[in-house]
């Protein structure tokens, strides 16, 4: 879990991705050689801070969001939102201005007014995030932003075996997305690619329970094409790895983006379910984040 622990700890709040950015492309040329293909990477302006992996004869993407929710500081003492945060007074931010590191705490005021407190004034603009405090134990890990950094390790997991496929690291996500649309239609022009699977992170909830395996989410604000998810659930009955079948009517995700573009790209979202959703405190159960290396192992050699 090292490198999960380490993913966690980088600030990539929604349009500020550089640094989550710089660290990927260090893991990728200090790792590919080791994988067993060594994929085309993808990258630079004509991509903004998204990165795409293509091995071998890719026929699927996954798409892994690397954006974190957070806070930008607007004037006074004030905090704007990046995303949908949970937010309670002493909750702890971190970042970064021209004078250096800043630490601050989450305030809300009598008329819930979002400010921070902290030893000196902050720079307008500002980006905060949660600060991260790692958690393991025998049964869990927990920190800030497992969402999404558990579908990067995911996908980064899936790399060391993949021989065909393609990788998308996108930005955006938790703030509206806005660049799945030129990155799903880079793939389907060059590549021919029409199906993606959403490796990201979902909701413990009365119908899904931590440590009973993988999420295949059948549809939450977004609507997978049946036939498309029918086969996904089909393949996952085949091969005896654990996981649940999710129902929502809201939240969305890479794949609601996808389906609104003007290319006839299949998705389906599958990701471990996680405890105390958008908070310095999200949970995921081991066991689930095993069976989702396995079943996005698996499902990228049948589909």
């Amino acid at each position: 879990m090292e490198l999960l622990k380490t993913l966690c700890a980088i600030q990539s709040p929604s349009g500020d991705e550089c640094e989550m950015n710089t660290f990927l492309l260090n893991y990728i040329r200090q790792n590919s050689s080791n994988w067993k293909v060594k994929p085309v990477v993808y990258e630079g302006e004509a991509f903004q801070d998204c990165i795409i992996l293509v091995f071998g004869k890719p026929r699927t993407a996954i798409y892994a969001h690397m954006d974190n929710i957070g806070f930008t500081v607007r004037y006074e003492n004030q905090l704007v939102k990046i995303g949908g945060p949970h937010v309670k007074s002493g909750i702890q931010l971190t970042g970064k201005d021209s004078k250096g590191t800043v630490l601050c705490e989450i305030v809300l005021d009598d008329q819930n007014h979002l400010l921070y407190k902290a030893e000196r004034e902050i720079e307008r603009g500002t980006n905060l995030s949660f600060l991260p405090i790692w958690r393991q134990d025998e049964n869990s890990v927990q920190c800030c932003y497992m969402d999404n950094r558990l579908g990067v390790w995911n996908a980064l997991k899936v790399c060391e075996t993949l021989e065909n496929g393609a990788i998308v690291f996108s930005c955006w996500e938790e703030h509206g997305g806005g660049s799945v649309p030129y990155l799903s239609r880079f793939l389907f022009e060059k590549y021919g690619i029409r199906k993606a699977l959403i490796s990201d992170i979902t909701w413990v909830t009365e119908g899904v329970h931590p440590g009973k395996g993988v999420v295949i989410s059948m549809r939450d604000s977004g609507l997978p094409r049946r036939k498309f998810l029918n086969s996904i659930i089909e393949h996952a009955r085949n091969s005896s790895i654990p996981f649940q079948l999710e129902v929502e009517g809201s939240g969305g995700s890479d794949g609601t983006e996808i389906q609104k573009q003007p290319y006839p790209i299949d998705w389906c979202f599958i990701g471990a379910a996680e405890e105390n959703v958008h908070s310095p405190d999200e949970k995921v159960n081991k066991e689930d984040i095993h069976s989702m290396v396995e079943m996005y192992n698996y499902l990228m050699k049948v589909l």
